[in-house]
């Protein structure tokens, strides 16, 4: 089975200064993040090169896995441990083909079971299934019963979800068999990131 991810998998908030983004991943690294997103939607190419760049470094720095959100080349040129792609972000197997056998592929599979199946097919380390619970970061995303991860568990496949997940519901997604959380707000916007993430990756060492 290729490489996955497990536990506390903290995803960057858009819109953060370098100073900002580089203080809170590494509070939440310190903290237990297992994995570290990067997710960045401004079009700026400098500027996702550079911080990708940096971030790399920091996950390397903690043990932990580096994922870049929607972009291979840029997974490429900074030497991600991976990329996670949305609906629309590209194809599974290419990025599989160009990324090598060792990367994290991560597939956005929404509420829907039959994308899980795919996507596992098409060579996947992970399905994420979400908004498990109502999402500041994604508003209008699609709500998806805890009820999938046993379902996907069914398939073998390994599992993240994500959507709305804060220390006060993330048990109710772990206790559904979710093999990592991914958490945005609930870690990047806490009053204490580093407090935030170690009570989440906490609920996966007592399980």
């Amino acid at each position: 089975m290729p490489p996955s991810v497990e536990g506390l998998y903290a995803v960057t908030p858009d819109g953060l200064d370098d100073a900002r983004l580089f203080e809170l991943a590494a509070a939440a690294l310190a903290g237990g993040a297992r994995a570290l997103q990067y997710r960045d939607k401004s079009g700026d190419a400098a500027r996702r090169l550079r911080q990708a760049a940096a971030l790399r470094r920091l996950c390397g720095e903690h043990g932990a896995r580096f994922i870049v959100n929607d972009d291979v080349a840029l997974a490429l040129q900074v030497g991600a441990d991976g990329v996670h792609l949305g609906r629309d972000d590209g194809d599974i197997a290419a990025a599989r083909a160009a990324l090598g056998p060792d990367a994290v592929i991560g597939a956005s599979c929404y509420n829907r079971i039959e994308l899980a199946r795919a996507a596992q097919a098409a060579g996947a380390s992970y399905v994420a299934f979400g908004a498990v619970f109502p999402s500041q970061t994604k508003p209008e995303a699609v709500a998806a019963p805890l009820g999938l991860f046993a379902e996907a568990a069914k398939l073998g496949a390994q599992t993240v979800a994500i959507g709305g997940i804060t220390p006060a519901n993330a048990a109710q997604a772990v206790a559904a068999g979710a093999g990592a959380i991914a958490v945005i707000g609930g870690l990047f916007d806490a009053p204490d990131t580093g407090a935030a993430a170690l009570a989440l990756a906490g609920l996966f060492t007592a399980r």
